[in-house]
Parts: C-alpha cells; sequence; structure tokens
C-alpha cells in the first residue's frame, strides 16, 4: 500500500540511500520508504542481515527492482564512493542521504585502547562524513530539493559518563552537521538542507534490541514517523522524546550541561558529588 509523505525530496519515485540499513532505525526508515514508493538503497555490512533487510524492504516496496542493496564499511572512504556510484547508476539521482550507521560498543577509559578508540570514531564520526564527502557534490548538482540527514545521540550534547568515546563521536557529529547545514543553505543554487537525528532511547540492535522491547523504549519506526513530521516543519534538530523521557526533561538536561560552562561549574557536574543536590532541585524546578 503506497504511504505518501508530504515533503518533496521524499516524493514517490525519488532515491533514498540509507547507511546502517539493515537494522533498528535505518531498516526502519527503508521500509517506510519503501512504502512512500520511493527507490531505496541500503548499505550495510556484508551478510544475513543486509540479505534478510533487502528482501523486507523489497516487501514494502512497490517492487525489488525499486530497492537495492550494497555492502559497505562507511568506515573506509572507497566503499562509499563506490555506494554512490551504484546509486546514481540504477536510480539516477539521489534526494535523500541518511547516514545512519553507527556502533556503540565501549573502548573503555581516555587512555585505553587506542585502536578501538579509533574504530569507533572511524564509523561514528567518519563514516558520516564519507557519506557526506560521496554524494553531496552530485546532490547539489541535481539542482532538486534533497536532504541529508545524520544519525546522533543525545549522548553526544549530554556527553553522561559511560561511553567516552561514544560521547566523543557524536559530539563531532553534532559540530559537523550543524556546520554541514550552515555551508548547504549557503551554497550558490543548492537545494539541500542537513539534520541531526536526535533519538531517544529506542528498541534497536545498540540498544540491545533482542527480545521483549522495554516498556520505556520507541520502536524504529516512532522514530522514523517523528524524524518525518520534524523534517515537514523543517527542524534541525530532531530531538526525539520516548516513553519515559519527554522533551522539556531533555530541554532542561541540556540547559544543565551548556550551564557548566556559563556557571563555571566543574565538567559534567551533574554527576559531581558536590552538584548532584543541585542538578536534581533544578530538574524539579
Amino acid at each position: 500500500m503506497n504511504e505518501p509523505i508530504d515533503i518533496p525530496a521524499l516524493a514517490a519515485g525519488n532515491t533514498a540511500v540509507i547507511t546502517g540499513g539493515a537494522s533498528g532505525i535505518g531498516l526502519a526508515a527503508a521500509k517506510r520508504l519503501a512504502r512512500a514508493g520511493m527507490n531505496v538503497v541500503i548499505a550495510d555490512l556484508k551478510g544475513p542481515a543486509l540479505d534478510a533487510a533487502a528482501s523486507a524492504v523489497a516487501d514494502a516496496a512497490e517492487g525489488a527492482d525499486t530497492v537495492l542493496s550494497v555492502a559497505c564499511n562507511v568506515a573506509n572512504p572507497a566503499d562509499l564512493a563506490t555506494l554512490a556510484d551504484k546509486a546514481f547508476a540504477k536510480f539516477g539521482a539521489v534526494s535523500f542521504l541518511m547516514n545512519n550507521a553507527g556502533v556503540g560498543n565501549n573502548p573503555g577509559k581516555p587512555w585505553e585502547n587506542l585502536e578501538a578508540w579509533k574504530r569507533l570514531i572511524d564509523i561514528n564520526f567518519w563514516g558520516v562524513v564519507h557519506g557526506v564527502q560521496a554524494f553531496s557534490e552530485r546532490m547539489l548538482a541535481q539542482g532538486k530539493p534533497a536532504i541529508i540527514v545524520n544519525t546522533g545521540s543525545k549522548q553526544g550534547i549530554t556527553t553522561p559518563p559511560g561511553n567516552l568515546a561514544y560521547n566523543v563521536s557524536k559530539s563531532a557529529l553534532k559540530t559537523y552537521t550543524e556546520g554541514l547545514a550552515h555551508a548547504l543553505r549557503n551554497e550558490p543554487g543548492g537545494n539541500i538542507s542537513a539534520h541531526l537525528l536526535i533519538p531517544g532511547f529506542t528498541f534497536t540492535g545498540m540498544s540491545g534490541g533482542v527480545g521483549t522491547k522495554a516498556p520505556g523504549a520507541w520502536t524504529g519506526e516512532q522514530v522514523v514517523e517523528f524524524m518525518l513530521d520534524s523534517l515537514k516543519r523543517g527542524d534541525f534538530y530532531i530531538l526525539c522524546p520516548d516513553n519515559e523521557t519527554e522533551r522539556r526533561t531533555d530541554e532542561k538536561r541540556m540547559a544543565w550541561a551548556v550551564g557548566d560552562i556559563i556557571e563555571n561549574r566543574p565538567a559534567l557536574s551533574r554527576w559531581h558529588p558536590d552538584y548532584g543536590g543541585a542538578f536534581a532541585d533544578y530538574m524539579k524546578r
């Protein structure tokens, strides 16, 4: 059944490319866009998950000829160049790029496991840069409405203790996407917007998405519908709630984090023993 989306870049017959498209939010986006009548290119690591995802997206589409799956390691810029070549060769143009691939493994403390740190950042940050560099110039040359969405994280904004490498990668991605949006809107003749998707607690493979979904988590499908509604409004920051955290709570947590600089508090004061009570009182107000 065709489920159109009232966004010019996502019109039926246009083409979407989604990295990390074999599971979670990426797969949910691929199936939703296929149901909207778009051509869909999903990219992920080679293996059974990618094959199964391609089949699932084809089932959601009007036919398998509108779906292309490409084995791709986003940490390798040559793989993204190949992905772009294949997408443009098959469908002629790309109007939606979702740089969604990411990992959440924890390399450990700031002074540990250098190679593991590099691998995580190669995927979560450089993988997005590789995607933008592989696609954006050709998308600009099309002269038609197009969208780039990069999948970030609330952890890239509030940077909670627990997985510093992940926080660093998503914090860098936030800054990069802000700069990308600015550059695109100032590009003469450009008709591309960039957006930062900031999911909440979501039931995906990265969050342990096997078995029964936790009551507090959203599904990937809920995140995608929220993303589409946000894109219709033209939102840059697509800040998703979930079943246990409303937007107002996220806003206050983020404001406190910025307040560390303004108030000259210790770094990550929210988790500092001398400020825990003050943070709790602040959240009650």
